[in-house]
């Protein structure tokens, strides 16, 4: 079993998620200037919040755990002594946050010289809601308080509520896959980007899954899931690592169902 981090792992990154609030929020539905990515090419956005979000977390890094490595989805790696990592996204979902739609997240994942995810916080700030998982369970934090947080009892495929971001980013197999996936379960949602993760951690989703992640971009989701009692793996039914392709459940046998279609495509 993971084992938490010898030091307040939590607090540290509930003080980033509070610096990343206070950076990115004034640039809501208030946005000036979009950047491409991929000069030119297919257009993967990036804003002056994302930049300011992750300069905002690294501050408080800087200040608290400066021993610690960093990788972020803005401005890349930095070595660290320690043997632990903090992986962030300021805004997961930033096609999300340039259209005003309040489905974007700040991304905070810990992970151990292994590799391993093993504190996550999932911030969305325009709902006040702080998804914290934890190998000693996962908790939703708002001005209401804190709840502890429980997979849903959702046991067939068929009775599920399932995910995925955009199935066009599929290549052809794994759009195969996921079509299968989708003519079984009940309902489908999309465009959710990491809020889906939160939701299987709180019950409302059964199942997500998806391909082509960044460390930073899946980090954080696998303590939140797994926090609350879910499983995260990936399309081989291996426990997941952060990147790459990703699946997560509510439990075994939606897993077990899901993975028929999942390994034809897995990488």
């Amino acid at each position: 079993m993971t084992k938490s981090p010898p030091f307040d792992a939590v607090g540290i990154a509930q003080a980033m998620a509070d610096a990343a609030r206070s950076a990115i929020l004034p640039h809501y539905r208030a946005l000036t200037h979009i950047d491409n990515k991929e000069n030119g090419a297919a257009f993967d956005p990036v804003t002056e919040a994302d930049q300011a979000g992750e300069r905002a977390m690294r501050a408080v890094l800087e200040d608290l755990r400066p021993e610690d490595a960093i990788f972020g989805e803005e401005y890349g790696r930095k070595a660290g002594t320690s043997g632990w990592t903090w992986v962030l996204d300021p805004i997961d979902g930033t096609r999300a946050f340039v259209a005003g739609l309040p489905t974007w997240t700040s991304l905070i994942g810990l992970t151990n010289e292994d590799g391993d995810a093993v504190v996550g916080v999932i911030d969305q700030p325009n709902l006040d809601e702080r998804y914290v998982g934890t190998p000693d369970g996962s908790r939703l934090i708002s001005s209401e308080g804190e709840t502890q947080l429980s997979i849903s009892t959702c046991d067939d495929l068929r009775d599920a509520v399932i995910s995925t971001t955009d199935p066009f980013i599929l290549t052809p197999p794994e759009q195969g896959a996921w079509t299968h996936l989708r003519h079984t379960a009940k309902i489908i949602r999309y465009g959710l980007d990491a809020y889906a993760y939160a939701r299987v951690a709180a019950g409302t989703i059964d199942l997500v899954a998806e391909s082509g992640l960044a460390p930073y971009d899946a980090a954080a989701l696998i303590p939140v899931v797994r926090g609350a009692g879910g499983l995260a793996c990936d399309w081989r039914g291996n426990p997941a690592k952060p990147g790459g392709q990703l699946v997560c459940a509510a439990s075994q046998g939606i897993l077990d169902q899901a993975l028929i279609s999942l390994r034809r495509s897995a990488e």
